[in-house]
C-alpha cells in the first residue's frame, strides 16, 4: 500500500486531500525534478579583492560584460544591465529577458536607497481557477509548467529600462553590445548548462529551443560546444535600438503572445494589450535591524527583504557563538520556522492582498521569540498576529515554489550599489522559445489552489495582473552610519531566504569572509523538517539535531549566491562555489 501511495505521489494524481496533508513532500518532489538547483559539482574558489570596484555575476561571461562597461564609464547600473543581458544568452536555464526581476539600487550621490518591482504579472483574463482542473482539482505541477498557463507578463527589460532612465549613465544601446557580440559569435556550453540540458532533456522544449540546445538526435549539446544564437541578438538590437516599446509593443510583442498561445496542454490568455500596458514599480525598501547592522531587501510582492529580516530579528535575541554550532543552528531553524509561518499565511502582491505592517515590530518579534526553545524543536509552528491595518480572514498557502533564478552584485567606481535577482521560475522557464530567449513559468509561482480546505482564500490565489510572490532576496546591508557594508542575493527558490539569512550570520557573528560565508554548508527550515547540505562537515550535527527533535533532511541544496564586502579601503567578493559565477574587480 506505501509503494502504490508514493507511486501517485510521483504521477502527480493524488486527490485533493493527500494534496493538502502531503503538501511539504509533494513540495519537495516537485523542485527535485523542476529545479535548476540541482548540483553540478562543487569548486574551489578564492576570495577577490579590489580597490575601486567590483562585479559579482553568474557566469564569467557577464561579469566580464559587467566589468567592461564599468571600465568604459558606465555605473553599476549601467553593468547590471549588460550582465543581465549577458546571463539570457549563458545562462538560459536560471534567468533572461523572458522573465523577472527585483533590483535595490544605493545611490552614492543622494545617499538613498531605492527598490524596484520587474516581477511578471498574470493576464488580466485570468482567474483563480487558472491552475485548476475541470473537478477543481489542482492541474500537476509539471503539466501547468509547460502549459500556456504558466507564462506572465515578462517585466525584466522594462525594470531596467525604467532604473536605466533614472540613474544609468552611458547609452541604453552600448549596454548591449557585449550581449549582441557573443550571441552572434557564440560561447562555449558550460558544463553546468550541458548537465541542466541532459537532466531537461529535449522533450521538455518546443521546436526553437531544441534546435538551439539539441543535436539531430536530441543529444544536449556537449560541453565546450560553440553555440550561437543569433535570433537573440536580433531581439536585442531591436531593444538596443527601439528601447522597451521594442519588446512590449510590435513585431516581437506579436511573436511572445503567439509563443505563448502556442505552448503544449493549454495555451496562454496573454494578450498584445497585456505586454503594452506592463509597468514596472518602484517600491519602497524593507530593512530591519540586525545587531548594529541595518539589513535592507525587497518588499511584496517578494517575500524576501521581509522574511531575512524577520529570521535575523528573531535569532539576534539568542547567542548565536563565534562559529558554526548545534545550538546556533537550532536557533537559527527554529527563527525560521516561525518567519515561514507567517511569510506563507500573508505574504502576497501588496497590491492586492493588505500585508501586515507589524512584522519587524519589536514586540511582535519578542513575542514570536519566546516560542523558541533552547533545546528542543518546536512540531509546527504556527503564523503569529502581527498589526495589520486591514485585517484579512486567510486560508492555509497551497504554493509551490521552484527556482530558477540568478543574481548579481556591483560596486562602481563612485560607490553606488546594485543587487539584483532575476529569474524565469524553473529550469529552463516554460521551455518555449521565442526569437532567442525563453519565457517563464513564473505564474507557477502562485498558489494553485485559491482557497484551503476550509474554504478560506489563499494570499497567493491567482488574480487577474496579479504578481505571484517570490522568495527573491536581493539585499544591502548598512553600517551604523548609513553606509552599505554588504551586497548579497541568491537563486534557490524558497530556500533564497535561508541562504541569505545564513551568509549574513556567518559573516556578522562567526566571523567569515564573504567567500566563506557563502561558501559554508547550507542549513535551515522551511517549516517541514531541519534541511541539511550533504556535505561532511555539515552531517556530524545530524544526530544531534535529531536528538533536540528535529527531522533532519539531507540533500542538495544548490544556492548561487554573490557576496561583496565593503571595507574601508578595499573590497571583498564571493562567488558560489556550487555554480559557476566570477568575481572580477580592480
Amino acid at each position: 500500500m506505501k509503494r502504490l501511495f508514493l507511486i501517485l505521489v510521483c504521477f502527480g494524481v493524488v486527490g485533493s486531500g493527500l494534496w493538502m496533508w502531503q503538501g511539504p513532500f509533494l513540495q519537495d518532489h516537485v523542485q527535485s525534478r523542476w529545479s535548476p538547483e540541482a548540483g553540478t559539482g562543487f569548486r574551489e574558489v578564492q576570495e577577490v579583492t579590489a580597490k575601486s570596484f567590483m562585479v559579482a555575476t553568474a557566469n564569467v561571461h557577464a561579469s566580464q560584460a559587467a566589468r567592461d562597461i564599468i571600465e568604459q564609464g558606465g555605473n553599476a547600473v549601467d553593468a547590471t544591465i549588460a550582465a543581465q543581458l549577458m546571463l539570457t544568452l549563458v545562462e538560459p536555464q536560471s534567468s533572461g529577458i523572458g522573465g523577472g526581476a527585483f533590483l535595490l539600487f544605493w545611490d552614492e550621490t543622494s545617499k538613498t536607497l531605492k527598490s524596484f518591482d520587474g516581477r511578471e504579472t498574470a493576464p488580466r483574463a485570468v482567474d483563480e481557477t487558472l491552475f485548476l482542473k475541470e473537478d477543481g482539482s489542482p492541474l500537476g505541477f509539471g503539466e501547468a509548467v509547460r502549459s500556456g498557463r504558466s507564462i506572465g507578463i515578462p517585466g525584466v527589460i522594462a525594470m531596467m529600462e525604467k532604473v536605466h532612465k533614472q540613474y544609468g549613465k552611458l547609452a541604453w544601446a552600448k549596454l548591449f553590445g557585449p550581449a549582441i557580440e557573443k550571441a552572434r559569435n557564440g560561447f562555449k556550453v558550460s558544463h553546468r548548462l550541458n548537465a541542466l540540458l541532459v537532466r531537461k532533456k529535449a522533450s521538455f522544449f518546443n521546436a526553437p529551443a531544441q534546435k538551439l540546445f539539441f543535436d539531430d538526435r536530441q543529444q544536449a549539446l556537449p560541453e565546450g560546444t560553440v553555440l550561437k544564437n543569433r535570433a537573440l541578438a536580433d531581439t536585442l538590437q531591436t531593444i538596443a535600438e527601439q528601447g522597451a516599446a521594442g519588446f512590449y509593443q510590435g513585431p516581437l510583442a506579436q511573436a511572445i503572445v503567439k509563443a505563448a498561445h502556442d505552448a503544449p496542454a493549454v495555451p496562454s490568455a496573454m494578450t498584445l494589450e497585456d505586454l503594452k500596458d506592463y509597468k514596472a514599480l518602484e517600491r519602497p525598501p524593507v530593512c530591519g535591524a540586525y545587531h548594529k547592522w541595518n539589513v535592507c531587501g525587497m518588499g511584496a510582492p517578494s517575500s524576501g527583504g521581509t522574511t531575512v529580516a524577520m529570521i535575523l530579528g528573531l535569532a539576534e535575541r539568542f547567542s548565536l557563538g563565534s562559529e558554526p554550532n548545534l545550538e546556533a543552528l537550532h536557533i537559527i531553524a527554529e527563527a525560521e520556522k516561525l518567519s515561514y509561518a507567517d511569510r506563507n499565511h500573508y505574504m502576497a502582491d501588496a497590491d492586492f492582498i493588505p500585508q501586515p505592517t507589524g512584522f519587524l515590530d519589536r514586540s511582535y518579534l519578542e513575542s514570536r521569540a519566546k516560542l523558541i526553545q533552547p533545546d528542543s524543536a518546536m512540531k509546527k509552528a504556527l503564523p503569529g498576529n502581527p498589526a495589520m491595518s486591514t485585517k484579512a480572514i486567510l486560508g492555509q498557502d497551497a504554493t509551490i515554489e521552484a527556482g530558477g533564478t540568478s543574481h548579481i552584485s556591483i560596486v562602481d567606481r563612485q560607490g553606488n550599489v546594485v543587487s539584483m535577482t532575476s529569474s524565469i521560475e524553473g529550469a529552463f522557464g516554460s521551455g518555449q522559445m521565442v526569437n532567442g530567449f525563453l519565457l517563464n513559468n513564473q505564474l507557477t509561482d502562485f498558489s494553485f489552489r485559491p482557497k484551503d480546505k476550509e474554504g478560506k482564500p489563499i494570499a497567493n490565489r491567482v488574480q487577474p495582473l496579479k504578481r505571484p510572490r517570490s522568495s527573491m532576496s536581493p539585499t544591502i546591508v548598512f553600517d551604523p552610519e548609513g553606509a552599505p557594508k554588504i551586497v548579497l542575493g541568491s537563486p534557490g527558490g524558497s530556500r533564497i531566504i535561508l541562504f541569505v539569512a545564513k551568509s549574513l550570520i556567518a559573516h556578522f557573528d562567526w566571523g567569515m569572509g564573504p567567500q566563506q560565508s557563502i561558501g559554508l554548508f547550507n542549513f535551515g527550515s522551511r517549516g517541514w523538517g531541519f534541511e541539511l547540505e550533504n556535505r561532511p562537515e555539515a552531517l556530524g550535527f545530524a544526530a544531534k539535531l535529531e536528538a533536540m527533535g528535529h527531522q533532519v533532511r539531507k540533500g542538495v541544496m544548490t544556492s548561487g549566491a554573490q557576496m561583496i564586502v565593503i571595507e574601508k579601503d578595499h573590497l571583498k567578493g564571493g562567488a558560489d562555489p556550487r555554480r559557476e559565477g566570477v568575481v572580477l574587480g580592480d
